[in-house]
């Protein structure tokens, strides 16, 4: 543990961690005219009115948790009608409101108008923030060259000239299929110029062809007659085409196109939460630096590259020709979320005035959004929202009540830091059992600010494997997936959004593509999430966000969304599929199936909480047990720590058969990690890995985890990594 851990500074009653309270006083607050005091005694204020119902909410979900295990104990096999009438009676599955409709307004055209990826990216890390807040913008070229989305060969090194042949066919064909010319193709084209207001493109037979649709021609840069940059627009997404004959690609083409510069990771969320290893004040103090730097426009980091030292910051707004020769810009960056911790856990960087951890969430809400004034009134205004709103991710949350105390919160803290009120706009991760069966509920407890729902599948597996681990055996994770009740929870996000009135006020999103190095499979199969009417979906890299762009230049989300607002008053989801319990059931499983599943499962949780409690790292790609790369984060963690949990506690299996693989996998991992002189083997001294007894209490007290959460552990675990490891 850092040794500054301990020295603190008291205001209004509070104990704050030294390094907190310099980061406010030095870097937060010069600018926003507000003293130390005045922070100090809101975030006091906050504690007061906030905390104890934060823990009552807590004790909620552990007393229903306790009712369910009861039931199910004494109901086995019972009927669905029974359980559903269960879950009434105790306020589990409440009313649905007869009808909501959102007022959320004030919010940017990101999330109005314009459809397409979305990144995640762990805020302590100020190269990922910076890579992907730059990710609004992205090179086709390297994107296709650079990836197997054209073809499984590798990367040959220097110019391999066949390999660019295909991509600039593909390109020559995008360009043809969306921005069409009048009786000539793209590739036929050997000069773009602007003439009259017009892109006029001139032919290689002589002749000279117009876009078919003129007002797809947006802008340019350079000269009229021969310009550097054109400015195209489709489906509300920009593309730029760069022109350069002296480059080694734009010499090879016959208009001298270099490079296609897709508009790509239109919106980003910077996380707190899963992505993030931050356990103490110092871990948070990088996280809230990092946020500021990303609000006041200033976050730069140095680094290596080709033996040079270079900076990298925030790219700025690009800047244009219109068609008559006007000057305008277009926004540079990606416009920026933040998402806090849910409301479980607690943090020593503020005590309270009986010296108790402040919970996190309170925390975050209230830090985040004073770092973020710098963006609304300070010297970077309107760097990130041109709306002056500041949007918070609120992630974990079981049910309207909860959404009802993030908005209670939301608007307190704009009270006290002198914010319109709605400034604070909330994203609601649709994660949880509780809310997912209850969502219109809670997009109605969120009406005048929700900006944001979002699929997550990975916790809402996690969470359902928890909810109803007294109900029985558990499929294994690949069975589980194909199951009835994950269809109706994609589908039900989308369909109550849509009932509930976000088209044009809110963001309705689907979850992350777990594979970053399989860009042909996620281009197969990816544009089912436009096609389901989410106007994003999450992308591990800025190169899978300029690929995933494709697919809502295939699909103009407003105009499925009006088509699936059409069906939805015919087809409506069936609550029953949402409630049905992912139960083993009739399934068979052999030995072979069994060890598969446990030498899957435990080499997953190994391989992910060896970097967590040891290294520090919240979100990565890890190899699976097939050295196939997977993102891992801590959802995918709680699938794998509560099926194991479920196995273990309806006497699948043993303990022995499960320790037995995590020793064998342990080893495994091991291996895969031989190349990373920073790394301690777990094997063969199992005792003295600290990471490999975190892995082991999340499988062996799996169903005493509050809510199957990996936080409590991972976090303690983490903090003796630190004192132990340094």
């Amino acid at each position: 543990m850092n040794a500054h851990i301990d020295a603190r500074i008291g205001n209004a009653n509070l104990s704050i961690d030294t390094q907190l309270y310099t980061l406010v006083e030095r870097e937060i607050l010069p600018g926003l005219n507000l003293s130390s005091d005045q922070v100090w005694q809101a975030m006091a204020t906050l504690l007061d009115e906030f905390q104890s119902r934060n823990q009552d909410l807590l004790n909620t979900r552990e007393e229903l948790q306790t009712t369910l295990d009861q039931w199910h104990r004494n109901n086995p096999s019972a009927d669905p009608s029974k359980y559903k009438s269960m879950l009434q009676d105790i306020g589990y599955l409440l009313p649905a409101p007869e009808k909501v409709q959102v007022t959320t307004s004030n919010v940017d055209i990101e999330i109005s108008t314009v459809a397409g990826p979305q990144l995640v990216v762990p805020i302590n890390n100020a190269r990922y923030a910076l890579n992907a807040a730059n990710a609004r913008w992205g090179s086709l070229y390297d994107a296709l060259y650079g990836t197997d989305a054209l073809t499984s060969e590798k990367v040959l090194k220097g110019y391999d000239a066949k390999r660019g042949e295909k991509v600039i066919s593909f390109a020559k064909q995008l360009l043809d299929t969306h921005l069409p010319l009048v009786k000539a193709g793209h590739s036929q084209v050997i000069n773009y110029a602007i003439n009259d207001g017009q892109l006029v493109c001139s032919l290689e037979n002589g002749h000279f062809a117009l876009l078919a649709d003129s007002a797809q021609f947006i802008g340019y840069q350079g000269d009229a007659a021969a310009p550097k940059t054109i400015l195209l627009k489709h489906n509300n997404l920009h593309l730029e085409l760069h022109v350069d004959r002296q480059h080694i690609i734009g010499s090879s083409d016959l208009a001298g196109i270099k490079d296609i510069v897709m508009e790509a990771a239109v919106s980003t969320i910077m996380d707190c939460e899963d992505s993030v290893t931050a356990v103490d004040a110092e871990d948070k103090v990088i996280v809230y630096r990092n946020w500021l730097g990303l609000m006041k426009g200033d976050l730069s980091i140095e680094l290596q590259k080709n033996g040079n030292t270079i900076t990298r910051k925030l790219n700025g707004d690009r800047h244009y020709l219109d068609p008559k020769g006007n000057d305008f810009s277009l926004h540079g960056r990606s416009l920026l979320f933040i998402r806090n911790v849910g409301h479980l856990m607690t943090n020593n960087a503020i005590l309270n005035s009986q010296g108790a951890e402040t919970p996190e969430g309170i925390m975050d809400g209230f830090i985040t959004s004073l770092c973020a004034l710098h963006d609304i009134r300070g010297a970077s205004v309107k760097g990130n929202s041109r709306t002056g709103s500041i949007y918070i991710v609120k992630p974990k949350m079981h049910g309207p009540e909860e959404v009802t105390f993030t908005c209670d919160l939301f608007s307190r803290i704009e009270e006290l830091l002198d914010l319109p009120k709605n400034t604070l706009k909330v994203g609601i991760m649709d994660e949880e059992r509780r809310t997912s069966i209850n969502l219109k509920a809670c997009i109605a407890a969120a009406s005048e600010r929700v900006a944001f729902i979002n699929t997550g599948f990975l916790d809402r597996t996690g969470d359902e494997i928890h909810t109803s681990m007294q109900a029985g055996i558990m499929l294994p994770k690949g069975i589980m997936k194909q199951q009835a009740w994950i269809a109706a929870y994609e589908d039900n996000n989308v369909e109550t959004g849509l009932a509930c009135g976000l088209q044009g006020r809110a963001q309705i999103g689907k979850g992350m593509w777990a594979k970053p190095d399989c860009m042909a499979e996620m281009m197969a199969t990816k544009l089912e999430h436009p096609m389901s009417g989410a106007t994003t979906a999450w992308v591990p890299s800025p190169n899978a966000a300029v690929l995933h762009a494709l697919h809502y230049h295939q699909v103009l989300v407003q105009d499925r969304q009006n088509e699936l607002t059409d069906i939805a008053y015919t087809v409506k989801v069936e609550q029953d599929d949402l409630l049905a319990i992912p139960l083993l059931g009739e399934h068979s499983l052999s030995a072979d199936d069994i060890t598969r599943e446990l030498d899957n499962n435990c080499q997953g949780l190994l391989g992910y909480v060896i970097r967590w409690v040891e290294s520090g790292i919240g979100c990565s790609k890890v190899a699976d047990i097939n050295q196939v790369g997977l993102m891992e984060d801590r959802a995918t963690l709680r699938i794998s720590s509560q099926s194991l949990a479920n196995w273990l506690e309806h006497g699948f299996v043993t303990k022995k058969m499960v320790m037995d693989s995590l020793k064998r996998m342990a080893a495994l991992v091991d291996e895969q990690n031989a190349g990373d002189p920073t790394y301690r083997n777990m094997a063969p001294d199992f005792d003295s890995s600290v990471g490999f007894q975190a892995a082991c209490e999340l499988v062996f007290e799996g169903t005493v985890q509050p809510s199957g959460y990996t936080e409590p552990v991972l976090h303690r675990r983490r903090q003796e990594a630190k004192r132990v490891y340094g």
